[in-house]
């Protein structure tokens, strides 16, 4: 190759490297929100609930009942973002969702009245949804900014889940006191971490929607177009249902799995020791499965996913070796996030610019759906037959989910 070409070569790459730094510095930056709306608001509670449920006298579906709750609240919030993102920016709803969250993560630690923690968790739940949509919303469009790394780039966002799980997983246990509700210092610091991941968050976002404006605000012509390029939901509903088996299938997981491992006479640095392992691999997962989200057009990425979701759940539940707990977590952590980002990227490849913030918020109702359903009827399986029967049903619902999605194809209108 002559030198000239060579050099100009170099420099494009140079150029190139330039330019995606930045941009995943930012989506990783973003990521801690995701942090925040499920790494610390929602799956810390599965290392919380042993204390909780001794402490108060709950049954196992009264403590998955907190986790429903929290589902509830995401699911109204799912629900009433579309007409607020109408009136409000993406970045502003994030970060209100964030000071929100974070707020109440600290009256969590005031109360102790069943009632009023099933209540605040529904408020909680609201305000998690309004960080994760809008977040992907973000996510997004810095994707689209980046198509050669646009996996990637969703992959870290929801990826970001893992680094709220490795805190929870370090700061409940030193936090919990053995006394009378001593589980509530363990929210007051839940809370602190919420307010120092929010701070970089906050920013991120504002730095996403002034470099990235919104693509479809730009002409009302151009909405009207898009409006009609848009494929209605029942076209995308396979992958749709077999997404809310996903929400069914996986929260029971991380609803219980705490609880099982300690039933099983596995310590409390065992268990530790697995749940950080299982946030780590979370914060992995981005890298893993990047390309697959960027080739896979139709339902399939989830299909591999859920399948693979449904083998970690399925095998605590049949073998209580550490060891096999431990598989378990690296294989649940560094897929279960990514099934998320996959119907995003799917959102992003089937529906035009103009209708993600739709399309997103249809996935998450029915995401939301499930994760209602899920930790209830886990609970209530398992006070009857065991908390290992309860996975087991949970492994069962994550395998029809993949069977649903596999049979999901990709959009004729298909874009990006």
């Amino acid at each position: 190759m002559p030198t000239k070409s060579l050099d100009a070569a170099v420099a494009a790459t140079a150029t190139q490297a330039a330019h995606r730094l930045p941009t995943l510095l930012l989506a990783a930056a973003l990521s801690l929100g995701s942090a925040i709306a499920l790494g610390l608001a929602r799956f810390a509670y599965a290392l919380l609930l042993p204390s909780m449920k001794l402490d108060l006298g709950w049954s196992f579906a009264q403590a998955g009942a907190m986790n429903t709750a929290n589902a509830l609240g995401y699911l109204l919030g799912a629900l009433t973002f579309p007409p607020l993102a109408r009136r409000w920016s993406s970045g502003v709803l994030f970060g209100v969702g964030c000071a929100a969250t974070t707020l109440l993560m600290a009256v969590s630690g005031l109360l102790s009245d069943t009632h009023s923690l099933l209540a605040l968790r529904v408020i909680t739940g609201v305000a998690s949804a309004a960080i994760f949509i809008s977040g992907g919303v973000l996510a997004a469009r810095l994707a689209s900014a980046r198509p050669h790394d646009a996996g990637l780039v969703l992959g870290l966002y929801y990826g970001g889940t893992g680094w709220g799980i490795v805190v929870a997983s370090v700061l409940v246990p030193l936090t919990i006191v053995n006394t009378a509700h001593g589980w509530q210092f363990a929210w007051f610091a839940l809370a602190l971490a919420c307010a120092a991941f929010a701070a970089v968050a906050i920013q991120a976002a504002r730095k996403i929607e002034r470099v990235h404006p919104n693509v479809h605000a730009a002409t009302a012509a151009a909405r009207a177009t898009a409006s009609t390029e848009a494929p209605r939901w029942p076209r995308f509903s396979l992958a749709l249902a077999g997404y809310g088996l996903f929400g069914v299938g996986y929260i029971g997981y991380m609803t219980f799995i705490v609880a099982l491992l300690r039933n099983a006479g596995m310590s409390a640095v065992v268990v530790t020791g697995f749940y950080l392992l299982l946030g780590v691999a979370t914060v992995m997962s981005a890298r893993v499965w990047a390309g697959l989200l960027d080739r896979m057009r139709g339902g399939q990425a989830l299909a591999v996913l859920n399948a693979l979701l449904a083998i970690a759940t399925l095998l605590p539940a049949l073998f209580t070796q550490p060891w096999v707990a431990f598989v378990s977590g690296v294989l649940f952590g560094a897929t279960f996030l990514s099934a998320v980002a996959s119907t995003t990227a799917f959102v992003r490849h089937n529906l035009p610019a103009s209708h993600w913030a739709k399309g997103i918020s249809a996935f998450t109702i029915v995401f939301a759906f499930g994760q209602i359903v899920g930790p209830t009827m886990i609970g209530w399986v398992s006070d009857g037959a065991g908390l290992a029967r309860g996975l087991v049903y949970s492994a069962l619902l994550l395998a029809g989910g993949a069977v649903l999605a596999a049979c999901q194809k990709p959009l004729r209108s298909a874009i990006g």
